[in-house]
């Protein structure tokens, strides 16, 4: 279960702005989500074989025909 925010609870005028973000922290970030999204991707491919093989056809075909 996520751990809620520090600030849950408070008033949100006195409570203090949230520090900008860095750029390896959205890195970081980024590189998590895609990590997770292709771990769903895989589970959907075990999970509906057929789907998924109709799937990959259909982007196979649209990267044949694609034109450079």
């Amino acid at each position: 279960m996520p751990e809620l925010p520090d600030d849950a609870g408070r008033d949100p005028e006195t409570a203090e702005p949230p520090a900008p973000e860095t750029d390896a922290e959205r890195r970081r970030r980024r590189a998590q989500f895609l990590r997770d999204l292709a771990e769903a991707r895989a589970l959907r491919a075990r999970v509906q074989p057929r789907r998924a093989k109709a799937a990959r056809l259909r982007h196979a075909m649209r990267m044949r025909t694609f034109r450079w």
